[in-house]
């Protein structure tokens, strides 16, 4: 048994870096060890990936069913019984209420096969349009950003391996120091080549310490920036006139736009210098080769769309996208957030990224489940619209792998309305926040247990395998769908077209996105073993079926002749759009939903650190992790802190409109003195997220986690010196127009 040793990947964020598990003696457990075969983190593994067996034990995870008791406690329960109940609750609402009263909130770390067949069982088994999932909250800004400028989403358009070897790369809103520790050796070699790091974020971060300029913008002003960086590359004569004319449309009017954005009228908005502004454009347009990528920070805002775009902007002006070493790109979170919202889980879209909406993408979509194209549902609700629907609208809700009680904005509303539910069933590994309010906790299998593919940031399909057999009294998300199909599914024996092997779904998946924008029908289970990941689009060339059968030539390691390579770089020919041409973005600034005030008068961003994940619902029953973060704080600046009236490690209050958490003082001068950052991972009243704003993006529906308006108070009596809200506000509006001084 010590000798069988399986190769996989990380259950964690969304490198999906590579593995070796090891079982140990007894056979319940693996050990992990590096895998250096794997070129996305060549063997590198962050403390969360050296610790992801921990959260195997069943010490800390679920291994039986639970059931709500008359006394309203979860008791245990046989599958059987809870899976009874589920169909039961499920149904009544439905024959009550209608299909629409019933939604389904996914998760972006469901494996592909998951997150396809949970989106195939909210439309074919229980007629829903309610469904949506957590990465609604966390790339879906530059998905439609992406969308609309190239005609494709995927997260990154070029292999990691690029950023090496371009000349600058401009981070935006993203801290791969602590959100995706192994990737940051890309940004070390790229200055070790002689490239150039520019880091855009209000915290001075460890990714910020190691650029060549940072740039500290006050939040929710990342919009404003990009415009005035492009102002000046217009403005020094830095646009590529050639690229321009021949493979984009809408500079005219994008150019005026940024015109109007003045350096020094952006430096008062944004507190970023006029001079930081000009260094900013001589790095990145000295080079040939230039990059922007960024994350949660310009994305997580009411303008995220338009402020991704802004970005892309940049490089579309300068020549940038669709080139060698080059081009804009989404540095994606979770584990599977990029094949999360491919496959049909979010509430706009069918396999194989298709429209919901397009006639053809319905019918293709449902030839291949058996089913009329009149019978599919429409677009649903977008994730925070259908968790604040709860109890109202939508009365019963299944949940799989998500924990909106922590990681949902205006998080005390949202779980005020998963309490309001008729019935809620969570599958899940471990007694979540959420699942701790459910009716039924149906207890599943997770990464080390089970085998399944993922996507990960650079578009590359990757096979998880199977390393150790589940607990007894454990199933995976798929045997639960084959059997909640059975029981609700009516006439025609509608379980067996949800099968309980991942090869045979991932099958139907090929099929399903077969011509589709993310066509995966070239892939096979075994080419994914074979060529170590294939990057899509892929088609199949031949029978999509069947697929491409082959073990590639050793010496290169490519695949056969004629059979499809897959896409490691796109747009290098031609852009995804009609004519081949990219879009550009014509936008103008706009303030934030909601900015600082006199009774409100700071703000707060929120965001990770290196030791815990998303919501902590599996980090935090790691003790190696605990020891390293073991709570909530509020992180600020020494002069406010002094305004204020507290010193290192005091408890303080951050208060918005929404409501109140209590976290120790963590001050330190690497923060802008008129903003104050908390991390999002714990519940209890330390939850960061009790306080964010879920005010929309109106084209992605994503909430505006990056900033909101708060006012702080010092939890211990205040010492001399504290200032009134009114006073703090004058103060910050006269101070802090400028990046903080140390």
């Amino acid at each position: 048994m010590r000798d069988t040793v399986t190769p996989t990947h990380c259950p964690y964020c969304a490198l999906q870096c590579g593995m070796n598990l090891t079982p140990t003696p007894d056979g319940r457990a693996v050990e992990v060890s590096e895998r250096a075969d794997f070129p996305v983190n060549r063997g590198a593994l962050c403390g969360k990936g050296r610790t992801a067996p921990a959260v195997l034990s069943s010490s800390v995870r679920l291994t039986s069913p639970l059931v709500r008791s008359e006394g309203g406690t979860l008791v245990p329960a046989s599958w059987e019984e809870a899976l009874g109940r589920v169909a039961e609750g499920l149904g009544r609402t439905r024959a009550e209420y209608g299909a629409d009263a019933v939604g389904v909130f996914g998760g972006g770390g469901l494996t592909n096969e998951k997150a396809y067949s949970l989106g195939k069982f909210a439309r074919v088994v229980l007629g829903t349009s309610q469904i949506d999932y957590n990465g609604r909250f966390c790339m879906s800004s530059a998905a439609a950003a992406g969308g609309r400028a190239f005609g494709l989403d995927r997260g990154l358009p070029f292999p990691l391996e690029d950023i090496p070897r371009t000349g600058c790369v401009i981070l935006v809103g993203s801290n791969p120091a602590e959100t995706m520790p192994p990737s940051l050796r890309y940004f070390t070699e790229l200055r070790e080549n002689g490239g150039t790091l520019i880091v855009v974020d209000p915290r001075r971060t460890k990714t910020a310490e190691q650029a060549d300029l940072h740039l500290a913008p006050r939040p929710g002003t990342d919009l404003a920036l990009a415009l005035g960086l492009l102002h000046l590359i217009v403005a020094e004569g830095h646009t590529d006139e050639t690229y321009i004319q021949e493979r984009t449309r809408g500079w005219e009017e994008t150019r005026a736009a940024a015109m109007a954005h003045w350096p020094e009228y952006v430096e008062r908005i944004t507190g970023v210098s006029v001079p930081q502004l000009r260094e900013g454009v001589r790095l990145f347009c000295e080079p040939e080769a230039a990059m922007v990528l960024t994350a949660r920070g310009p994305e997580q805002q009411s303008k995220g769309t338009d402020t991704v775009g802004a970005w892309i902007n940049l490089c579309l002006a300068t020549g940038r996208a669709g080139r060698p070493l080059s081009g804009y790109g989404c540095l994606t979170g979770q584990g599977n957030g990029q094949g999360g919202r491919e496959h049909g889980q979010k509430a706009d879209q069918l396999p194989g990224y298709r429209k919901l909406t397009d006639p053809a993408a319905r019918a293709h979509v449902a030839g291949v489940w058996g089913v009329d194209p009149d019978s599919l549902p429409g677009p649903g609700r977008s994730a925070y619209e259908l968790l604040d629907a709860l109890g109202t609208d939508v009365r019963s809700l299944l949940l799989m792998g998500s924990n909106p009680v922590v990681s949902a904005p205006r998080a005390a509303h949202v779980e005020e309305r998963i309490r309001s539910l008729d019935f809620l069933a969570v599958c899940d590994v471990v007694l979540s926040e959420t699942a701790a309010l459910a009716d039924v906790v149906l207890p599943v299998t997770q990464w080390a247990e089970e085998t399944g593919t993922t996507t990960n940031l650079e578009g590359r399909v990757l096979l998880r395998r199977r390393a150790i057999t589940p607990p007894e009294g454990v199933r995976s998300d798929l045997e639960v769908m084959h059997e909640l199909a059975a029981r609700l599914g009516g006439e025609g024996s509608p379980e067996k077209r949800f099968p309980t092997d991942p090869e045979e779904v991932f099958e139907e998946l090929r099929r399903a996105s077969a011509g589709g924008p993310a066509d995966y029908s070239g892939i096979t289970y075994r080419r994914l073993a074979e060529e170590n990941g294939v990057f899509w689009p892929c088609p199949a060339d031949g029978d999509p079926a069947t697929g491409s059968p082959t073990a590639g030539d050793p010496t290169t390691g490519s695949p056969t002749a004629g059979v499809h390579p897959g896409t490691p770089r796109l747009f290098l020919d031609r852009f995804a759009t009609e004519d081949g041409r990219a879009r550009f973005a014509p936008v103008s600034h706009r303030a934030a939903a909601e900015e600082p005030d006199d009774e409100y008068p700071v703000l707060l961003t929120t965001g990770r650190v290196v030791a815990q994940y998303q919501s902590g619902a599996q980090t935090r029953r790691v003790d190696e992790l605990n020891a390293a973060a073991p709570g909530p704080f509020v992180e600020l600046h020494p002069r406010l802190a002094e305004r204020i009236g507290t010193a290192e490690g005091d408890p303080v209050a951050v208060v918005s409109r929404r409501g109140r958490a209590v976290a120790p003082a963590r001050i330190t001068t690497a923060i802008r003195p008129d903003t104050v950052f908390m991390p999002f991972h714990w519940a209890g009243e330390g939850r960061a997220n009790t306080l964010t704003n879920p005010a929309l993006d109106p084209v992605s529906r994503m909430p505006e986690f990056k900033a909101c308006a708060v006012r702080l108070e010092a939890v211990r009596p205040a010492r001399s010196g504290q200032s009134t809200p009114t006073a703090l506000h004058a103060a910050a509006t006269a101070a802090y127009s400028a990046p903080p001084s140390p």
